[in-house]
């Protein structure tokens, strides 16, 4: 019986719990790892934070206005 019971903890063991011993158990294989989380993590919350800047300012950059200095300038000529 305590095979099962023992069998049945090990399916229910969450993914941190199988990354512990395979990254963890080394500090270069923790210090890669914490180093690409970070990576990530960093180019991840840019690209969203950018997202949202260029939706909340939509029409005040200088990328969306650019076309009616361009066109009034070639008018201009």
């Amino acid at each position: 019986m305590a095979g099962i019971s023992g069998m049945i903890y090990k399916q229910a063991l969450p993914l941190p719990a199988y990354l512990h011993p395979s990254l963890f158990r080394r500090n270069t294989a923790f210090l890669t790892s914490m180093f690409v989380g970070a990576f990530a993590f960093e180019m991840a919350f840019d690209s969203v934070s950018d997202r949202i800047f260029d939706s909340l300012n939509r029409g005040r950059q200088w990328k969306d206005i650019r076309h009616q200095y361009i066109q009034k300038a070639e008018e201009e000529e």
